[in-house]
């Protein structure tokens, strides 16, 4: 039991203390989509390494209507079958995030959306991934009697959420992104 004690207060030390020097090692994997880098974080004690893998920043766009949420489906091989999503993706070096959520939206849905509003921006890791993602939103109903695509799906937002708990609705994106909004409608309301 002691040893035990001994780990969690080595691990609550480490936990609470600041480096004294942060030191990038370098790029050890880069390609169209990422890159890796090595750094090392010195301590009194001890060093950490850390490799850190940098996606750059990701926008998407949750899009509301008539208490409907637009939906694409799209393959993603960690789950191997295809996953319901708000659109979203890459930030692309000469774009604006909000540039960037309209632009993702018409590739992976064809529908085109302006006048959206900042819905929440976060880091969906702190320590290993860099992946800073905003997301926008908009209530717009121009687009949502088009249903007969195979490319999305306007879903009833008390649907989203039983597809949040029954995990059918699995990626961070979509599931912080269908929170916030809730969030968002009943402090509205």
């Amino acid at each position: 039991m002691k040893k035990l004690n001994k780990n969690i207060l080595l691990n609550e030390s480490e936990t609470l203390s600041i480096p004294n020097k942060i030191k990038s090692e370098g790029i050890v994997y880069e390609d169209g989509y990422k890159k890796i880098e090595k750094i090392t974080a010195k301590f009194d004690d001890f060093n950490k390494e850390y490799f850190v893998s940098d996606f750059g920043e990701k926008s998407a766009l949750l899009a509301s209507c008539n208490d409907h949420i637009l939906l694409t489906r799209q393959y993603r091989l960690l789950i191997n079958d295809l996953s319901y999503e708000i659109p979203g993706g890459k930030v692309n070096n000469d774009e604006v995030a909000e540039e960037a959520a309209i632009r993702e939206c018409y590739e992976e849905t064809g529908l085109l959306f302006s006048n959206l509003e900042p819905l929440i921006t976060y880091d969906p890791d702190l320590e290993y991934t860099k992946n800073r993602t905003h997301v926008f939103f908009v209530n717009d109903s121009r687009n949502i009697y088009n249903r007969n695509s195979k490319k999305y799906e306007w879903l009833p937002y008390k649907k989203c959420i039983e597809m949040i708990n029954k995990r059918v609705i699995m990626d961070s994106l979509s599931i912080i992104a269908i929170l916030a909004f809730s969030l968002k409608a009943k402090i509205k309301t």
